[in-house]
């Protein structure tokens, strides 16, 4: 699992520097100067990617906690990491585009983006509790 987690830490470094690109590609081409939801993407992906796989994999060294519920718990962490991404996607190119979200499409974006969060926070909280639990 060791190199699972390197695995996923580089691919979400991968996708975090081609989202910074894209952020500041795309307003630049656009000619948008104001504040955007895409200006976070990068440092989402690249704390909650990356960093997060790349401590995972430490972790695994050092105490051997992944099991096949550790992986079903990470691939749920995945899920709730990328549903949450898609909605500042959403939401920034909204803005970049000057349209308005319509009242049921805002309050629909931030329902599917509030599920991305729990499923991140409690796979997050899950995975943490593993490691806690074979480290004492």
């Amino acid at each position: 699992m060791e190199k699972k987690y390197m695995d996923l830490s580089l691919a979400y470094a991968l996708v975090a520097m081609a989202l910074g690109v894209f952020y500041r590609e795309y307003t630049k081409l656009s000619g948008f100067a104001g504040a955007t939801r895409l200006s976070v993407l990068h440092t989402h992906y690249f704390m909650l990617g990356m960093f997060f796989f790349l401590v995972l994999a430490l972790a695994e060294k050092a105490f051997q906690f992944s099991d096949k519920a550790a992986g079903r718990t990470a691939l749920v962490y995945q899920v709730g990491l990328n549903i949450t991404g898609l909605g500042l996607l959403v939401r920034g190119l909204t803005q970049v585009w000057g349209g308005e979200l319509s009242r049921g499409m805002d309050a629909s974006l931030s329902g599917v983006s509030g599920i991305g969060h729990i499923l991140l926070g409690v796979a997050m909280v899950m995975l943490l509790l593993k490691i806690r639990k074979k480290a004492a």
